[in-house]
Protein backbone atom coordinates (compact mmCIF):
# COMPACT_ATOMS: atom_id res chain seq x y z
CA UNK A 1 0.00 0.00 0.00
CA UNK A 2 1.23 3.60 -0.85
CA UNK A 3 0.01 7.02 0.56
CA UNK A 4 3.22 8.21 1.93
CA UNK A 5 2.12 11.02 4.75
CA UNK A 6 4.05 14.23 4.97
CA UNK A 7 4.12 15.31 8.57
CA UNK A 8 6.87 18.50 9.14
CA UNK A 9 5.99 22.28 7.69
CA UNK A 10 7.76 23.48 4.94
CA UNK A 11 7.87 24.73 1.58
CA UNK A 12 5.60 23.40 -1.19
CA UNK A 13 7.65 23.92 -4.10
CA UNK A 14 11.92 23.94 -4.86
CA UNK A 15 12.45 25.23 -8.27
CA UNK A 16 9.16 25.13 -9.78
CA UNK A 17 8.56 21.50 -8.92
CA UNK A 18 6.97 19.70 -5.50
CA UNK A 19 9.12 19.18 -2.30
CA UNK A 20 7.06 16.13 -0.96
CA UNK A 21 5.22 14.77 -3.03
CA UNK A 22 1.98 12.64 -0.78
CA UNK A 23 -0.89 13.90 1.57
CA UNK A 24 -0.97 15.29 4.88
CA UNK A 25 -3.89 15.74 7.12
CA UNK A 26 -3.89 19.91 6.93
CA UNK A 27 -1.94 22.58 4.87
CA UNK A 28 1.34 21.63 5.89
CA UNK A 29 3.64 22.41 3.01
CA UNK A 30 3.07 26.06 2.54
CA UNK A 31 1.97 27.91 -1.11
CA UNK A 32 3.57 30.55 -2.65
CA UNK A 33 2.06 31.99 -6.13
CA UNK A 34 5.72 33.57 -6.56
CA UNK A 35 7.62 30.33 -5.87
CA UNK A 36 6.07 28.81 -9.36
CA UNK A 37 8.04 28.08 -12.71
CA UNK A 38 5.42 28.49 -15.10
CA UNK A 39 3.87 30.93 -17.48
CA UNK A 40 1.08 32.67 -15.23
CA UNK A 41 -1.86 31.74 -17.77
CA UNK A 42 -1.23 28.41 -16.70
CA UNK A 43 -1.67 28.23 -12.83
CA UNK A 44 -4.88 27.38 -11.57
CA UNK A 45 -6.48 28.69 -8.51
CA UNK A 46 -9.89 28.11 -6.96
CA UNK A 47 -12.24 27.92 -4.41
CA UNK A 48 -15.50 25.46 -4.50
CA UNK A 49 -17.61 25.05 -2.12
CA UNK A 50 -20.87 22.31 -1.47
CA UNK A 51 -23.44 22.82 0.65
CA UNK A 52 -26.29 19.69 0.78
CA UNK A 53 -29.02 19.33 2.42
CA UNK A 54 -30.92 15.96 1.76
CA UNK A 55 -33.68 17.42 -0.60
CA UNK A 56 -31.32 20.52 -2.28
CA UNK A 57 -27.93 21.54 -2.79
CA UNK A 58 -25.95 24.80 -3.63
CA UNK A 59 -22.46 25.25 -5.44
CA UNK A 60 -20.22 28.39 -5.28
CA UNK A 61 -16.89 28.80 -7.38
CA UNK A 62 -14.48 31.04 -7.94
CA UNK A 63 -11.85 30.20 -9.68
CA UNK A 64 -8.70 32.17 -11.50
CA UNK A 65 -7.57 29.11 -14.38
CA UNK A 66 -4.70 31.93 -16.05
CA UNK A 67 -6.09 32.50 -19.26
CA UNK A 68 -9.84 32.45 -17.99
CA UNK A 69 -11.57 32.58 -14.88
CA UNK A 70 -14.84 30.68 -14.52
CA UNK A 71 -17.08 31.58 -11.72
CA UNK A 72 -20.12 29.74 -11.14
CA UNK A 73 -23.33 28.90 -8.60
CA UNK A 74 -25.04 26.14 -8.85
CA UNK A 75 -28.78 25.53 -7.64
CA UNK A 76 -30.24 21.85 -7.42
CA UNK A 77 -33.60 20.28 -5.87
CA UNK A 78 -32.90 16.47 -5.31
CA UNK A 79 -36.68 15.51 -4.70
CA UNK A 80 -38.86 13.84 -6.41
CA UNK A 81 -38.93 15.98 -9.22
CA UNK A 82 -35.04 16.58 -9.49
CA UNK A 83 -33.59 19.98 -11.08
CA UNK A 84 -30.76 21.87 -11.19
CA UNK A 85 -29.77 25.35 -12.94
CA UNK A 86 -26.12 26.52 -13.31
CA UNK A 87 -25.15 30.10 -14.13
CA UNK A 88 -21.22 30.87 -15.27
CA UNK A 89 -19.73 34.20 -15.94
CA UNK A 90 -16.57 33.81 -17.63
CA UNK A 91 -13.65 36.55 -17.77
CA UNK A 92 -10.47 36.54 -20.04
CA UNK A 93 -6.73 35.96 -18.73
CA UNK A 94 -7.28 36.87 -15.10
CA UNK A 95 -3.91 35.47 -14.40
CA UNK A 96 -3.88 36.46 -10.86
CA UNK A 97 -5.32 39.83 -10.41
CA UNK A 98 -8.51 38.29 -8.31
CA UNK A 99 -5.85 37.12 -5.51
CA UNK A 100 -6.88 34.35 -4.30
CA UNK A 101 -5.32 33.56 -0.58
CA UNK A 102 -2.39 31.20 -0.50
CA UNK A 103 -3.80 29.50 2.39
CA UNK A 104 -7.37 27.98 3.01
CA UNK A 105 -7.40 29.19 6.66
CA UNK A 106 -7.91 32.82 6.72
CA UNK A 107 -8.41 35.61 3.91
CA UNK A 108 -11.16 36.66 1.64
CA UNK A 109 -11.90 35.11 -1.89
CA UNK A 110 -14.59 37.50 -3.62
CA UNK A 111 -15.80 38.48 -7.12
CA UNK A 112 -17.45 41.79 -8.18
CA UNK A 113 -19.21 42.40 -11.50
CA UNK A 114 -22.48 44.08 -12.48
CA UNK A 115 -24.05 41.16 -12.39
CA UNK A 116 -22.38 38.53 -9.85
CA UNK A 117 -21.20 39.20 -6.42
CA UNK A 118 -19.88 36.89 -4.24
CA UNK A 119 -17.23 36.33 -1.42
CA UNK A 120 -16.37 34.01 0.86
CA UNK A 121 -14.81 35.25 3.97
CA UNK A 122 -12.65 32.70 6.74
CA UNK A 123 -13.25 34.27 10.16
CA UNK A 124 -12.14 33.02 13.87
CA UNK A 125 -13.59 33.44 17.06
CA UNK A 126 -13.43 32.47 20.27
CA UNK A 127 -15.96 30.66 22.51
CA UNK A 128 -16.69 30.97 26.06
CA UNK A 129 -13.85 28.12 26.91
CA UNK A 130 -10.95 30.29 24.87
CA UNK A 131 -11.53 27.84 22.04
CA UNK A 132 -10.81 28.88 18.17
CA UNK A 133 -13.78 28.84 16.49
CA UNK A 134 -13.23 29.18 12.54
CA UNK A 135 -15.94 29.82 10.37
CA UNK A 136 -16.70 30.45 6.34
CA UNK A 137 -18.92 32.67 5.85
CA UNK A 138 -20.52 32.55 2.11
CA UNK A 139 -22.54 35.17 0.42
CA UNK A 140 -23.93 35.79 -3.28
CA UNK A 141 -26.32 37.67 -5.15
CA UNK A 142 -26.60 37.20 -9.01
CA UNK A 143 -29.08 39.12 -10.88
CA UNK A 144 -30.35 37.21 -13.53
CA UNK A 145 -29.19 33.90 -13.12
CA UNK A 146 -32.29 31.72 -14.36
CA UNK A 147 -35.09 33.23 -16.39
CA UNK A 148 -34.17 36.73 -15.55
CA UNK A 149 -35.00 36.10 -12.00
CA UNK A 150 -32.19 36.27 -9.01
CA UNK A 151 -30.43 34.20 -6.61
CA UNK A 152 -29.20 34.66 -3.18
CA UNK A 153 -27.54 33.28 -0.57
CA UNK A 154 -25.95 33.82 2.78
CA UNK A 155 -24.36 30.64 4.61
CA UNK A 156 -22.18 30.03 6.90
CA UNK A 157 -20.10 26.57 7.46
CA UNK A 158 -18.48 25.69 11.07
CA UNK A 159 -15.50 24.48 11.25
CA UNK A 160 -13.99 22.62 13.84
CA UNK A 161 -11.26 21.50 14.77
CA UNK A 162 -10.40 18.18 12.86
CA UNK A 163 -8.68 16.01 10.35
CA UNK A 164 -8.86 17.48 6.76
CA UNK A 165 -7.71 16.03 3.41
CA UNK A 166 -4.48 17.23 1.48
CA UNK A 167 -2.55 15.95 -1.52
CA UNK A 168 0.44 17.22 -3.54
CA UNK A 169 0.15 15.21 -6.49
CA UNK A 170 2.97 15.89 -9.41
CA UNK A 171 2.96 15.28 -12.88
CA UNK A 172 5.57 13.84 -14.96
CA UNK A 173 6.03 17.09 -16.65
CA UNK A 174 8.61 19.37 -14.85
CA UNK A 175 7.10 22.21 -13.29
CA UNK A 176 3.15 20.69 -13.61
CA UNK A 177 1.92 19.84 -9.89
CA UNK A 178 -1.61 20.16 -8.44
CA UNK A 179 -2.19 21.26 -4.22
CA UNK A 180 -5.42 20.08 -3.10
CA UNK A 181 -7.41 20.59 0.06
CA UNK A 182 -11.12 18.95 0.63
CA UNK A 183 -12.89 20.19 4.12
CA UNK A 184 -15.73 17.79 4.52
CA UNK A 185 -18.49 17.88 7.50
CA UNK A 186 -18.83 21.45 7.81
CA UNK A 187 -22.05 21.95 9.33
CA UNK A 188 -24.02 24.59 7.11
CA UNK A 189 -26.39 27.19 8.86
CA UNK A 190 -27.91 29.86 6.72
CA UNK A 191 -30.52 30.20 3.75
CA UNK A 192 -30.29 30.47 -0.39
CA UNK A 193 -33.39 32.26 -2.14
CA UNK A 194 -34.80 31.81 -5.57
CA UNK A 195 -37.86 32.53 -7.78
CA UNK A 196 -39.80 32.87 -4.32
CA UNK A 197 -38.35 30.04 -2.51
CA UNK A 198 -36.13 30.14 0.71
CA UNK A 199 -33.77 26.69 1.02
CA UNK A 200 -32.42 26.44 4.72
CA UNK A 201 -29.52 24.72 6.25
CA UNK A 202 -29.52 23.41 9.25
CA UNK A 203 -26.48 22.39 11.48
CA UNK A 204 -27.66 19.95 13.26
CA UNK A 205 -27.63 17.79 10.00
CA UNK A 206 -26.38 19.64 6.86
CA UNK A 207 -22.70 20.29 5.78
CA UNK A 208 -20.41 21.78 2.98
CA UNK A 209 -17.35 20.79 2.28
CA UNK A 210 -14.52 22.88 0.51
CA UNK A 211 -12.56 21.90 -2.75
CA UNK A 212 -9.58 24.47 -2.48
CA UNK A 213 -7.16 24.17 -5.34
CA UNK A 214 -4.00 25.45 -6.54
CA UNK A 215 -1.19 23.97 -8.92
CA UNK A 216 0.03 24.24 -12.37
CA UNK A 217 -1.98 21.32 -14.55
CA UNK A 218 -1.06 19.61 -17.87
CA UNK A 219 -3.82 20.45 -20.94
CA UNK A 220 -5.66 17.21 -21.25
CA UNK A 221 -6.88 15.75 -18.08
CA UNK A 222 -9.79 13.37 -16.86
CA UNK A 223 -10.96 12.78 -13.23
CA UNK A 224 -13.29 11.07 -11.03
CA UNK A 225 -14.18 13.01 -7.70
CA UNK A 226 -17.06 11.88 -5.48
CA UNK A 227 -18.04 13.82 -1.62
CA UNK A 228 -20.49 13.41 1.26
CA UNK A 229 -21.18 14.36 4.47
CA UNK A 230 -24.18 13.23 6.90
CA UNK A 231 -25.01 11.57 10.35
CA UNK A 232 -24.43 7.85 10.65
CA UNK A 233 -25.74 6.37 14.05
CA UNK A 234 -25.25 10.08 15.53
CA UNK A 235 -21.65 10.40 14.33
CA UNK A 236 -20.26 12.72 11.85
CA UNK A 237 -19.27 11.21 8.39
CA UNK A 238 -17.69 12.24 5.26
CA UNK A 239 -16.03 11.08 2.51
CA UNK A 240 -13.81 11.85 -0.20
CA UNK A 241 -11.89 9.61 -3.17
CA UNK A 242 -10.39 10.64 -6.20
CA UNK A 243 -8.08 9.63 -8.74
CA UNK A 244 -7.53 9.56 -12.32
CA UNK A 245 -4.87 12.58 -13.30
CA UNK A 246 -1.40 13.57 -12.03
CA UNK A 247 1.46 10.71 -10.83
CA UNK A 248 -0.28 9.39 -7.38
CA UNK A 249 2.56 6.63 -7.14
CA UNK A 250 3.25 9.05 -3.39
CA UNK A 251 -0.80 8.52 -2.21
CA UNK A 252 -4.49 8.77 -3.25
CA UNK A 253 -6.68 11.32 -2.12
CA UNK A 254 -9.10 9.01 -0.60
CA UNK A 255 -10.10 8.83 3.12
CA UNK A 256 -12.89 8.76 5.06
CA UNK A 257 -13.42 11.36 8.10
CA UNK A 258 -15.17 10.01 11.54
CA UNK A 259 -15.95 12.48 14.54
CA UNK A 260 -13.35 14.56 12.82
CA UNK A 261 -10.71 12.09 12.67
CA UNK A 262 -9.03 11.00 9.25
CA UNK A 263 -9.00 7.00 8.18
CA UNK A 264 -6.93 6.62 4.82
CA UNK A 265 -7.47 4.07 2.03
CA UNK A 266 -5.77 3.26 -0.89
CA UNK A 267 -7.42 2.80 -4.34
CA UNK A 268 -11.26 3.08 -5.44
CA UNK A 269 -13.26 2.60 -8.92
CA UNK A 270 -16.21 4.08 -9.43
CA UNK A 271 -17.93 1.48 -11.42
CA UNK A 272 -20.49 3.47 -13.81
CA UNK A 273 -22.92 1.96 -16.74
CA UNK A 274 -21.36 2.79 -19.85
CA UNK A 275 -24.71 3.59 -21.18
CA UNK A 276 -26.25 5.98 -18.60
CA UNK A 277 -25.23 8.17 -15.80
CA UNK A 278 -28.54 8.09 -14.17
CA UNK A 279 -28.35 3.90 -13.75
CA UNK A 280 -27.24 2.58 -10.13
CA UNK A 281 -23.18 2.56 -9.60
CA UNK A 282 -20.50 0.92 -7.35
CA UNK A 283 -18.24 2.27 -5.94
CA UNK A 284 -15.66 -0.26 -4.88
CA UNK A 285 -11.91 -0.48 -2.63
CA UNK A 286 -8.94 -2.33 -3.62
CA UNK A 287 -8.36 -2.57 0.19
CA UNK A 288 -12.29 -3.24 0.71
CA UNK A 289 -12.80 -0.98 2.96
CA UNK A 290 -15.41 0.87 0.98
CA UNK A 291 -18.00 -1.24 -0.38
CA UNK A 292 -20.99 1.12 -1.37
CA UNK A 293 -24.25 0.70 -3.98
CA UNK A 294 -24.92 4.65 -5.63
CA UNK A 295 -28.31 5.24 -6.87
CA UNK A 296 -28.21 8.37 -9.13
CA UNK A 297 -31.02 11.15 -8.57
CA UNK A 298 -29.23 13.57 -10.53
CA UNK A 299 -26.95 14.08 -13.33
CA UNK A 300 -25.69 17.87 -13.68
CA UNK A 301 -24.15 17.22 -17.34
CA UNK A 302 -22.37 20.39 -18.72
CA UNK A 303 -20.20 20.36 -22.01
CA UNK A 304 -18.25 23.34 -23.19
CA UNK A 305 -16.43 23.95 -26.79
CA UNK A 306 -14.39 27.46 -27.17
CA UNK A 307 -11.63 26.54 -29.63
CA UNK A 308 -8.92 25.49 -27.01
CA UNK A 309 -11.28 25.14 -24.05
CA UNK A 310 -13.16 22.32 -23.77
CA UNK A 311 -14.71 20.49 -20.59
CA UNK A 312 -17.18 17.48 -20.65
CA UNK A 313 -18.34 16.77 -17.00
CA UNK A 314 -21.05 14.91 -15.02
CA UNK A 315 -21.56 15.43 -11.88
CA UNK A 316 -24.12 12.87 -10.57
CA UNK A 317 -25.78 13.28 -7.36
CA UNK A 318 -27.55 10.60 -5.73
CA UNK A 319 -27.69 8.44 -2.59
CA UNK A 320 -25.25 6.02 -1.16
CA UNK A 321 -25.60 2.75 0.78
CA UNK A 322 -23.14 -0.22 2.17
CA UNK A 323 -20.15 -0.18 3.91
CA UNK A 324 -17.08 1.69 5.17
CA UNK A 325 -14.33 0.25 7.11
CA UNK A 326 -12.63 2.31 9.75
CA UNK A 327 -8.23 1.86 10.28
CA UNK A 328 -9.13 -0.28 13.44
CA UNK A 329 -11.61 -2.11 12.11
CA UNK A 330 -14.89 -0.47 13.01
CA UNK A 331 -17.71 -0.85 10.22
CA UNK A 332 -19.96 1.88 9.48
CA UNK A 333 -23.31 0.69 7.48
CA UNK A 334 -24.31 3.90 5.38
CA UNK A 335 -27.52 4.09 4.37
CA UNK A 336 -29.13 6.40 1.48
CA UNK A 337 -26.49 9.23 2.02
CA UNK A 338 -27.00 11.83 -0.40
CA UNK A 339 -23.67 12.47 -2.10
CA UNK A 340 -22.36 12.96 -5.36
CA UNK A 341 -19.48 11.36 -7.90
CA UNK A 342 -18.48 13.17 -11.04
CA UNK A 343 -16.66 12.31 -14.40
CA UNK A 344 -14.70 15.11 -16.10
CA UNK A 345 -12.77 15.41 -18.78
CA UNK A 346 -11.02 18.97 -19.73
CA UNK A 347 -8.51 20.77 -22.27
CA UNK A 348 -7.57 23.66 -21.08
Amino acid sequence: MRNHEVTETHKLLKDGNLVEPGWSKQLLQEYNRADIRAPKFRIKEWDYYMIMADEYAVALTISDDGYIGLQSVSLLELNETPWEHTETVLNAFPMGKFKLPSDSSHGITSYNDKRLSMKFEVKEDKNSSGEVIRHRHLTCQFDKFYQGKPFSCDITLYQPDMDTMVIATPWPKNHRFYYNQKINCMPAEGWAEFDGKRYTFNPEKDYGTLDWGRGVWTYDNMWHWGSGNGKVEGHDFGFNLGYGFGDTKAASENIIFYDGKAHKLDDVTFNIPEDSYTKPWTITSSDGRFEMDFLPVLDRAAKIDVKVIITDQHQVFGKLSGKAILDEGTVVEVKDLMCFFERVHNKY
